[in-house]
């Protein structure tokens, strides 16, 4: 797939219509925040998302500021969390140095907010944003390719295309998921009870909303889970089986890998069983490439993930309060993707719907039922 044109402004447009006099901070995260006075983090290699951060859209606002209407363009940095939607630090850093309050000092006179971090803020800037009433986008682990190919989509037709699945999907019963993996089968039953699904569609423009950048997906946060599923550790690449009853990870096996990592898995949801917690289901609406990059990959048309953990942030009730240990409190995807976990086959994903079976996904690929729908 070509890539395609980054247009900064055709996408801060579209996605928040902004209007005049708003103020827009873009925020990064590093290991020392001071590391961001003068722009000095720009001298070290392994930091793409905050380069990208800096120089692409912040740097990039300032140059096109005649074009937008903002009355501000500011940029800051906090100490990365350590894990996926944690509580934000209570401090910020800005390029002059200074250390300055996140909610009181910062937030408080924003209106438009992007965050480009390591780990996704998307959890508890949500939680900031319906209380300060503030908008703005997540783009955690944002690289190149996804500067242009999920970020260069025209906004207006991504949101179509996932209110069109939303519309298609939308007040199932459940989902089975069917998996392959050495030799062995696994089925996972989530119960969606005929909720309304939810869409990651990309517009961001009614204040104390926070979209997900790039967007297009649906997702529920699932009433009853059952079965089991494989799971591949990005850290380690070991194989194993996840119990699931009761919407939650009981137990966890050994299929190939690290007994130790297994270990380490069944003590975390074990000492603190909200960890295990299966808080959302979601599948990709998009044709996009595989970037290497959870944020774009589950995305992409014919993936799935689930998810443990935190989902206050998609309308559900696990808050940090519901943790043992505050630093547990991570929302944490498992994306199936033929790139990402190719030990493990995608067989099927099976909708039931006002008596009706429909098979939407088939070894990784969208079925005609769902081409049609993207169409």
């Amino acid at each position: 797939m070509e890539n395609s044109q980054f247009d900064l402004v055709g996408l801060i447009d579209t996605v928040f219509r902004p209007k005049d006099g708003e103020r827009i901070g873009v925020f990064i995260d590093l290991e020392d925040p001071q590391a961001v006075r003068e722009a000095k983090f720009l001298d070290g290699a392994n930091h793409v998302t905050c380069r990208i951060a800096y120089e692409v859209f912040y740097r990039g606002l300032l140059e096109k500021k005649r074009q937008l209407p903002f009355a501000s363009i500011e940029f800051y940095a906090y100490t990365s969390t350590g894990g996926s939607n944690l509580d934000l630090p209570t401090t910020v850093v800005g390029l002059n140095g200074m250390t300055r309050r996140l909610v009181e000092d910062v937030l408080s006179h924003l209106n438009i907010v992007l965050y480009l971090s390591t780990y996704s803020a998307t959890a508890p800037l949500t939680a900031f944003a319906k209380r300060m009433g503030f908008r703005g986008a997540t783009m955690h682990g944002c690289n190149e390719t996804i500067l242009h190919t999920g970020l260069a989509r025209n906004y207006e037709e991504v949101s179509a295309k996932a209110e069109r699945f939303r519309q298609a999907l939308t007040r199932c019963d459940n989902m089975v998921l069917q998996f392959g993996a050495l030799g062995h089968e696994y089925q996972l039953i989530l119960e969606l009870g005929r909720q309304e699904a939810q869409k990651s569609h990309g517009l961001c423009r009614v204040p104390g909303e926070i979209a997900n950048l790039p967007a297009g997906e649906i997702y529920w946060v699932p009433v009853g889970a059952r079965g089991q599923f494989p799971m591949k550790f990005k850290e380690d690449g070991t194989l194993a089986l996840m119990e699931v009853a009761e919407t939650r990870i009981r137990n966890v096996s050994l299929l190939r890998g690290s007994s130790a990592t297994v270990r380490q898995a069944l003590g975390l949801f074990q000492s603190d069983p909200a960890t295990g917690e299966l808080g959302e289901l979601g599948l990709g609406t998009q044709v996009l490439p595989f970037a290497g990059a959870d944020i774009q990959d589950e995305k992409v048309l014919g993936t799935v993930h689930v998810a443990t953990g935190r989902d206050d942030h998609l309308g559900g009730s696990l808050d940090p309060s519901k943790f043992n240990d505050k630093r547990h409190a991570t929302h944490e995807d498992i994306l199936f993707a033929p790139h990402k976990t190719p030990e493990i086959n995608l067989r099927g994903v099976w909708m039931h719907k006002d008596g009706r079976e429909v098979l939407l996904i088939k070894d990784y690929q969208p079925t005609k039922f769902a081409q049609q729908v993207a169409l």
